[in-house]
């Protein structure tokens, strides 16, 4: 399947990659019928979804289980009145649903907003009315469906709402019903142009009301590279992404790119993570692909990993935020599997990656994907040079790459200060080393300057991670009237310092930081908390401490 979307699907080194990697798109392509009912059509008996939940259920599709249960999935959504450019949520937590609908939603040419069950009832007010949401589509859990209902009546634009079970409210539908009595499904004539929107986030945010992120329908050609070039995945893989689909990283990792690829994609349903039983998922599945981000493995490698048979586990790739060198080492050690690092964001595809015929570097997220044009710039505009900080653009002065986002929906504003004058400003920071391999320093809003040294929270963060008493940690600047800020550290504690959280044990963290890293950046303040503040999605939330900070 990859030999339809590339002009060369194989390359010996980076620089064959730069030189011969090029996308061939297909004009109105669709996902669902060109991907998912191709493969259908080609090998109708190649498993695509090995789907398993935590109660010990088991469900294997083949590409035509998939095309067929799509098919009904559309039908059953056409019955309720959707079609081009109705606005659809998803809250389907890792229910095998949400892959019939999801491209049932592609072959409509209809709009889907995957969203996280952890939504509460103001949250889904919000993104109905924002995106004017015509059908929720959701896991029936009254968790879930309590907050539907209660958004509902301040909710107008959505006409249906519908439950996968096992629990169907009063007023819901029944998916499972719905698709069984559905007529046999016609094609729509004109489903979509490469340039409607297909696919919606509501991105979290660290500061602000989440944003609108659209793409476009052949925002799935952009995940070639992260399946076939990150993931290193073929028609024999079997691939496990640890992500739940409310989240971007759902279809980075569990759809696309992989089904392009021919893999078979592993989804372990289950309510709390557990690093035992994916442990034993790997082994007993033989699951030969692992991507996760890094906290996971931060567990992983704390099980006895000589109880597990890993022998299936072949590539591990690591993504989401960036990785703590000492991880790396470790999980090397036990498993001889090196963490293949990658970065991007909601806004595109696999940005930049360490990719199979490199060497990776403990730390650094790898080089740029060649399907961007990705530089380093410094806040004086200039392209940073080896070894200088620089923020991460990605240049469209030659046409707006595959993969990278159409707009912010309804947000000209916000699209021009992130997207203006042919470049696309990610806000992150990095620098790149002589090798051209480049190591994530932040948030360009949350570098601290400090007696003119630039500091990255998450080098110091990954120094104090090193200790054993740090469980988690947030890095902030604060206010100094010589310094202009110095390095504060909000530090949540492991059970067994607590009682040691005291000006001794701020003492030795800071040490410890200072024999790690370069000593200027060790944290002058410290304030140890039972809990960082996140946003919905899991990540630090610094400007709330900045926030805090300045006000008390």
């Amino acid at each position: 399947m990859v030999e339809r979307f590339l002009e060369q699907t194989h390359f010996s080194s980076q620089e064959d990659f730069i030189k011969n990697f090029k996308l061939k798109v297909p004009d109105n392509f669709n996902f669902g019928y060109d991907v998912v009912d191709a493969w259908a059509e080609e090998q109708p008996e190649k498993n695509a979804l090995c789907w398993t939940n935590d109660r010990g259920e088991y469900k294997q599709f083949s590409f035509a289980e998939i095309k067929k249960y799509t098919d009904m999935t559309a039908s059953y959504f056409q019955s309720l009145g959707i079609g081009h450019g109705d606005m659809v949520m998803l809250i389907l937590k890792r229910r095998y649903e949400f892959w019939f609908s999801i491209i049932a939603l592609h072959k409509l040419g209809a709009v889907v907003i995957p969203a996280t069950h952890l939504l509460t009832k103001k949250d889904i007010v919000y993104r109905c009315n924002a995106a004017d949401i015509k059908m929720i589509v959701c896991a029936g859990e009254s968790i879930i469906t309590d907050h539907i209902k209660e958004a509902m009546p301040e909710s107008p634009t959505v006409k249906h709402v519908v439950s996968v079970g096992p629990y169907i409210p009063e007023g819901f539908d029944d998916f499972h019903k719905g698709i069984i009595n559905a007529v046999p499904f016609v094609r729509p004539e004109h489903a979509n142009s490469n340039e409607d929107i297909s696919l919606m986030y509501f991105t979290s945010g660290t500061t602000g009301e989440p944003k609108m992120v659209a793409h476009d329908f052949t925002y799935p050609l952009g995940h070639i590279v992260t399946g076939s070039f990150w993931h290193n995945l073929n028609e024999e893989s079997l691939h496990l992404t640890i992500a739940d689909t409310g989240w971007g990283k759902a279809v980075w990792g569990k759809l696309y790119g992989q089904w392009i690829a021919g893999a078979n994609i592993f989804v372990y349903d289950h309510e709390k993570f557990t690093p035992a039983e994916i442990l034993k998922k790997i082994q007993d599945c033989h699951i030969t692909s692992l991507c996760a981000p890094p906290t996971i493995f931060r567990f992983l490698i704390r099980e006895d990993l000589s109880k597990y048979d890993l022998s299936s586990l072949k590539y591990c790739t690591i993504a989401g935020e960036a990785l703590n060198p000492a991880v790396f080492d470790t999980f090397k050690k036990l498993t001889g599997i090196k963490l293949m690092e990658g970065f991007g964001q909601t806004e595109t595809t696999l940005t930049v990656a360490t990719f199979p015929w490199m060497e990776p570097k403990p730390g650094s997220m790898g080089v740029p994907n060649p399907q961007y044009d990705v530089d380093l710039i410094t806040p004086d505009g200039r392209s940073a040079e080896a070894g200088e900080q620089g923020q991460i653009i990605i240049r469209t002065d030659k046409g707006k790459p595959i993969g990278l986002f159409k707009e912010y929906y309804r947000d000209p504003q916000r699209t021009h200060e992130a997207w203006h004058a042919g470049i696309y400003y990610t806000g992150d920071v990095a620098w790149k080393d002589e090798d051209g391999y480049l190591w994530f320093i932040g948030r360009a809003d949350d570098v601290i300057k400090s007696s003119g040294y630039r500091i990255g929270p998450f080098e110091v963060e990954s120094a104090l991670m090193t200790h054993p008493a740090v469980v988690e940690c947030a890095i902030t600047g604060v206010p100094d009237e010589i310094r202009g800020q110095v390095v504060k550290a909000t530090i949540v504690l492991a059970k067994e310092y607590k009682d040691r959280a005291g000006e001794e044990l701020i003492k030795e963290l800071q040490n410890h930081v200072k024999k790690v890293t370069a000593p200027y950046k060790y944290p002058r303040v410290i304030e140890f908390v039972e809990e960082l503040p996140k946003t919905i999605s899991g990540k630090i939330r610094r400007v709330e401490i900045r926030d805090k900070d300045r006000n008390n």
